[in-house]
């Protein structure tokens, strides 16, 4: 993973280790006095290394929607934040755009996404996130959000449940865990809705995960609204990024990756097919050069020290210069 970071002082940080973290800096080609936006701050770790990379005088503008992961991050790097080599901005990263307007932190060098819960919000139980300790039904990044898994739980009606659990969770069994649900409600704590799902299939039997699994992710992703998050911020990301500047995006879910995959795809092309053309389609100057043809995944020996890192897909594009 490249040359190990200080170890902070603030026992939260140990809740968060950075995945493909030697790949990100690499993929990003940080160099000093770069800027760069790391959209998804969480415990900090790529935000550390980002620092480091850039000094003496680069600058990290750090974005999340969680407070609590600002409140952490402003005390891990007080000093940091004093000399102005890092700014954060409580937000949902879907306003990139409008977040690095108004700390006038454009044009930029990179942009890096880490995708997903962090490390820190699964193990805090009164956030909601995790099946493996019992702790409110909640899931929000921001929860001063409206909308929390409760909600969505204990009011949508059979149908609406089993269409969310199977297309955001792929869960093969969403009608199955849907009419359980149903039947069983309300649900007010994590502990009650795994026990439901896991009754709901058919106990465990040897499964290498939780049957909750499945079904918690595609709560958490709805209830944040992910997949439109994705879908809106990767063209300001473009936008933001100068000439010859990165883009890196780690997804841990296929419908993430699928999202930033056919995006990239889309910006890289040199031609366009159109059925309504005589001739089927027109040249375009493309956007992007991708630069990795297949996401990056983690070793083994990353995955051994890091369980997280299991499913993590990392992509790299570079913005092209106009012609």
């Amino acid at each position: 993973m490249g040359d190990r970071l200080p170890i902070a002082a603030d026992p939260a940080d140990a809740y968060h280790t950075p995945v493909l973290l030697s790949q990100v800096l690499e993929g990003l080609n940080v160099k000093p006095g770069a800027w760069i936006v790391d959209c998804t701050v969480g415990g900090g770790g790529h935000t550390e290394a980002l620092l480091a990379r850039s000094a003496p005088d680069g600058r990290v503008l750090g974005i999340d929607a969680d407070p609590a992961a600002i409140r952490r991050v402003s005390v891990r790097f007080a000093d940091a934040l004093a000399s102005s080599r890092l700014v954060l901005h409580q937000s949902e990263f879907v306003r990139l755009e409008e977040v690095a307007a108004a700390h006038a932190f454009a044009p930029v060098d990179g942009v890096l996404f880490d995708l997903g819960v962090s490390s820190f919000q699964l193990q805090t139980p009164e956030r909601g996130f995790s099946f493996s300790q019992a702790g409110p039904l909640d899931m929000r990044f921001d929860p001063a959000q409206p909308l929390s898994a409760a909600d969505i739980v204990n009011e949508w009606d059979e149908q609406a449940l089993a269409d969310l659990i199977f297309r955001y969770g792929e869960e093969p069994q969403g009608r199955r865990i849907a009419r359980c649900l149903v039947q069983n409600r309300p649900f007010t704590t994590t502990a009650q809705l795994a026990e439901a799902i896991e009754k709901a299939v058919g106990g465990r039997r040897g499964a290498r995960i939780h049957p909750a699994t499945r079904t918690f992710q595609a709560l958490r992703i709805v209830v944040n609204h992910e997949l439109q998050q994705i879908e809106g911020v990767l063209p300001q990301a473009l936008r933001i990024l100068r000439p010859g500047g990165r883009l890196a995006v780690i997804s841990f879910h296929s419908l993430e990756d699928r999202i930033v995959k056919q995006w990239m795809n889309d910006e890289a092309r040199t031609y366009v097919s159109d059925p309504t053309r005589l001739h089927g389609g027109y040249e375009r100057q493309p956007t992007l050069r991708i630069l990795t043809r297949k996401p990056i995944v983690a070793s083994d020996d990353e995955v051994s020290r890091n369980p997280r890192s299991r499913s993590a897909r990392l992509r790299v594009a570079e913005k092209l210069p106009p012609i």
